[in-house]
């Protein structure tokens, strides 16, 4: 598929690049995170929310809200499935990496979602991305060989375990965790997953 530059136009609708705040020591502190041959996502990580730098981004990146700074780290080339929040992601690329991203907006009757409509955009290393509450979006892929390293910035409770039951119908049959609408391609074996993504899982 084609991999897009964030300065292509098309991107505006999903995010935009940030430079209002600092986040060196948090490049740096990703260096110590593991790096697997697949996917690892951990929430929290106490050791990036303790930098300094994490105030920066609470007040300039989320208004001041208590956020969770985390990563995705991993070896991946399919998209295997979408997520959404209820609020803005900040994604800091440690290595370059590949988001593949869609638009809420084109979740079609029934939870389903056409994967054509997918767009891949190439983010550089060293690059920090708002990712909107309305941006389709899951594992960072890889853009070299090794893999990536990719710090992920929420609300802080976001992705923890719901201490609640949903609703069998509707949207909150999508809710895989807290703030977490999540709509999964049969191809994944998503364990739980409402599989409502349509076409071939895309693959970089």
């Amino acid at each position: 598929m084609e991999i897009k530059q964030l300065t292509d136009a098309s991107f505006g609708k999903y995010g935009r690049v940030l430079t209002e705040f600092p986040f060196e020591k948090i490049l740096k502190e990703m260096e110590h995170t593991p790096l697997p041959e697949d996917v690892i996502y951990v929430a929290s990580v106490e050791e990036l929310e303790a930098l300094p730098e994490a105030e920066a981004v609470s007040q300039k990146g989320f208004g001041g809200l208590p956020i969770q700074i985390g990563y995705c780290n991993g070896d991946n080339y399919s998209l295997n499935a979408v997520e959404y929040h209820r609020s803005s992601e900040i994604d800091i690329a440690v290595t370059d990496l590949i988001l593949l991203l869609g638009c809420q907006q084109d979740i079609q009757e029934g939870d389903v979602y056409d994967t054509s409509k997918i767009e891949a955009f190439f983010v550089p290393a060293a690059t920090a991305v708002e990712l909107y509450a309305t941006t389709l979006h899951y594992a960072p892929c890889t853009a070299r060989k090794g893999g990536f390293r990719c710090a992920i910035i929420l609300p802080k409770g976001t992705n923890d375990a719901l201490s609640f039951e949903t609703s069998k119908e509707g949207e909150n049959r999508l809710l895989a965790a807290v703030n977490k609408w999540l709509i999964a391609h049969e191809e994944a074996g998503i364990e739980g997953a409402f599989c409502g993504l349509q076409g071939e899982n895309p693959h970089v």
